[in-house]
């Protein structure tokens, strides 16, 4: 199957400006806010403290996502307001 994401096309001149549209950006988001909130919980530890003081009775041999991670996808999801991470 051909990479079409490499592809890029050109858009008419605005005020004399060049515009370009390609679609090797990398890791993009339409909410980089979340990217620097996610960078300072990172740093600062939270989701890893926090999951440090609840006891997780799950079978640790059978664990696949650890609990600090769930606790952080949780939390940035709250803060987008994702539909499917309402209680």
């Amino acid at each position: 199957m051909a990479d079409d994401s490499l592809l890029g096309f050109s858009f008419p001149a605005i005020c004399r400006k060049k515009m370009t549209a390609a679609f090797d950006g990398g890791r993009l988001t339409s909410d980089g806010g979340v990217l620097l909130l996610a960078q300072a919980e990172r740093q600062l530890g939270i989701a890893e403290r926090l999951a440090a003081c609840i006891c997780d009775p799950r079978d640790q041999s059978r664990v696949v996502h650890d609990l600090d991670d769930i606790l952080r996808a949780r939390m940035l999801g709250s803060v987008l307001a994702e539909g499917g991470m309402t209680p």
